[in-house]
């Protein structure tokens, strides 16, 4: 029974394969030229948004002035990573280090740091009280927060891919590898554990901030 339920997939996929293949013999110039023209209008339009993105400040990780800039770069920039730190706190640096890796890769988020201290109003909005804190802003709407390193696998040795993944969670950066698994820890009971954490650390009513204030 499995080998002939194998055999009628086996053709099935043939069958798709070789009707691919018909259309692609049977396509006249017209089409190859509108293909060829969709694709460069496509490449046109992606190095259009790089280009914004990078005028906008992306690519590098930097820290905003106050909290002014803070709501001046989200009119710009709908995909935001924000680490909220304290100068006294040392996993800050840590955040610090993977962040200015991630800016580089990920031009499609602005990166940047707040100091909790000196911004009271922004950090009381945003219900801040661990410190470091990574506010996820996607489409200009409060997503996720990375409340300490409890997603991370409560240890200060995780990876600059750990971070990139748990960010990834919030689709405020795009992310080619599996959002199911941790790339630090395969064992089932860390994946529970941190989806847990995920889904139930924050209840954002995705309506914590006014980008228009």
């Amino acid at each position: 029974m499995a080998n002939i339920l194998e055999n009628q997939l086996v053709q099935v996929l043939e069958k798709q394969l070789d009707e691919q293949l018909d259309r692609l013999d049977n396509l006249d110039t017209d089409d190859l030229k509108a293909i060829r023209e969709q694709r460069i209008k496509e490449m046109k339009e992606i190095n259009q948004k790089k280009q914004e993105w990078l005028k906008n400040g992306h690519g590098t990780y930097s820290e905003l002035a106050d909290e002014k800039e803070f709501f001046e770069i989200s009119k710009k920039s709908p995909n935001i990573v924000c680490h909220f730190y304290r100068d006294t706190t040392e996993r800050c640096r840590i955040v610090d280090m993977h962040l200015k890796i991630l800016a580089g890769k990920h031009i499609e988020a602005k990166f940047c740091k707040v100091n909790a201290e000196k911004s009271p109003f922004l950090t009381q909005r945003l219900r801040i009280k661990i410190i470091p804190t990574i506010v996820l802003i996607k489409d200009s709407k409060t997503k996720d927060f990375v409340v300490g390193f409890t997603d991370l696998g409560n240890c200060d040795d995780f990876s600059t891919d750990m971070l990139e993944w748990r960010i990834a969670q919030s689709g405020a950066i795009d992310y080619k590898g599996d959002l199911m698994i941790p790339p630090d820890m395969k064992k089932k009971s860390f994946i529970n554990r941190v989806h847990k954490t995920i889904r139930g650390g924050y209840d954002s009513d995705d309506s914590d901030i006014d980008f228009d204030d």
